[in-house]
């Protein structure tokens, strides 16, 4: 059966029962076993079905206050957003696929192929049992986008590297240049 649809879903959790776990565990005092059981809640399959993780740190005083530095403004990402959708269309012209998210993963491994290389930290996930063929596939969408945001014709290995680290969450030493897509 099939049941088309198109969404976005977004997922917000905490990281512990109480809230106030971070990287550096400030605040928490929830024990590593009980913070353990509480993310399990979210069971593989599902989180295998999400794309992106992203952990995001407590907003500080002074970004609260307007005092912080503030971002890109909308207008810039928006049209940055614009030109890798354009780049993406362009590749995919006469497909039946307008942007990354549609195209089928075996599409992504066999006719738009990434530099050469650049799955080596992906493949090696995949082999540990780290990551899932689905999850391959997701690294692979989330990789072309990415070298679509920074306007490179395929991408290379520091664009799988954030593509894996957005999609597990696990920092890879991201090389400067690919940092500057975020």
């Amino acid at each position: 059966m099939r049941l088309p649809a198109r969404f976005l879903m977004v997922l917000a959790a905490n990281p512990c029962p109480c809230g106030r776990h971070t990287l550096l565990g400030v605040g928490c005092e929830c024990p590593s076993s009980v913070i353990r059981r509480y993310q399990a809640r979210l069971s593989g399959p599902l989180l295998d079905r999400v794309d992106l993780r992203i952990e995001v740190e407590p907003v500080s005083r002074s970004d609260l206050l307007g005092h912080g530095t503030g971002g890109e403004s909308t207008a810039t990402v928006a049209d940055r957003v614009l030109e890798a959708r354009q780049r993406a269309a362009a590749r995919l012209e006469g497909t039946p696929w307008t942007v990354n998210s549609e195209v089928p993963g075996h599409e992504l491994r066999t006719r738009w192929t990434v530099a050469p290389g650049a799955l080596g930290a992906a493949e090696r996930d995949v082999e540990r049992g780290l990551l899932t063929a689905r999850g391959l596939d997701r690294v692979l969408r989330i990789a072309w986008t990415i070298a679509d945001l920074a306007g490179r014709d395929r991408p290379e290995a520091q664009d799988v590297a954030l593509a894996l680290e957005l999609r597990t969450g696990i920092a890879r030493g991201v090389p400067a240049a690919a940092g500057a897509v975020r």
